[in-house]
Formats: structure tokens, C-alpha cells, sequence
């Protein structure tokens, strides 16, 4: 599975983006999906995730009511909605994929990595 993610940019406070995470190769079966990010400095953080057959979804604390993740399975694509958008949101965002039904939100789990997009969050 090979996954390219997009979507990042510069956007001031209060802002929006969206990211995308197109899947392509042996995408059939159930694929979980991830979002993660990881800020200069820091390590890599879960964000979201959603299953691809029931749209189980879950997310981090802190971006609950900001952030939506969406599929579009005819697409093979994973959208990451990011509204209201903060300094602390400034990353480079990665894609992550599973075989496997079940969330997970340790990257551990995840089988295949996207490039990652970088999303700026500054006035």
C-alpha cells in the first residue's frame, strides 16, 4: 500500500485546512486509517483515526469538535477536516494505514506510512 498525503500549508489562527490521504495498491480488505503529526522537537502524536467498513472514528483530546476524519472508500482516500486551527497545530501531518478492522492509535500498529504535509498554524 502506498499512501501520498496533501493538503498542508500556511493558515493563520482560527484557520482551516484539508488534508488528504490517498491509498493506492492492495487496498481491499479492511484498512484502518490514521492521522498523526509531529511537531518540531517533539515525537510523533496521534490525531485520528477511523476504521474503513463501520466509520468508527476517534480522536485526540485535544483536537475533539476541530477536527473531522472522513473516507471516501470509492476513492480509497482519508480526509482530515482541521478547523479552528492553532499555533499548537503547526506539523508535519502523516497518513497511516492498517490491515487490520480495528482503530489503533499507536503508530506501532500501522503498517504503511504516508510522506507526511506540513501544516503551519501562524499569524
Amino acid at each position: 500500500v502506498q499512501l501520498q498525503a496533501s493538503g498542508g500549508g500556511l493558515v493563520r489562527p482560527g484557520g482551516s485546512l484539508r488534508l488528504s490521504c490517498a491509498a493506492s495498491g492492495r487496498t481491499s480488505g479492511p484498512l484502518g486509517m490514521g492521522w498523526f503529526r509531529q511537531a518540531p522537537g517533539k515525537e510523533r502524536e496521534f490525531v485520528a483515526a477511523i476504521t474503513r467498513t463501520d466509520d468508527h472514528t476517534y480522536y485526540k483530546e485535544s483536537v475533539k469538535g476541530r477536527f473531522t476524519i472522513s473516507k471516501d472508500n470509492d476513492k480509497n482516500t482519508v480526509y482530515l477536516q482541521m478547523n479552528s486551527l492553532k499555533p499548537e497545530d503547526t506539523a508535519v501531518y502523516y497518513c497511516a494505514a492498517r490491515h487490520s478492522p480495528t482503530l489503533a492509535v499507536v503508530g506501532g500498529l500501522y503498517d504503511y506510512w504516508g510522506q507526511g504535509t506540513l501544516v503551519t498554524v501562524s499569524s
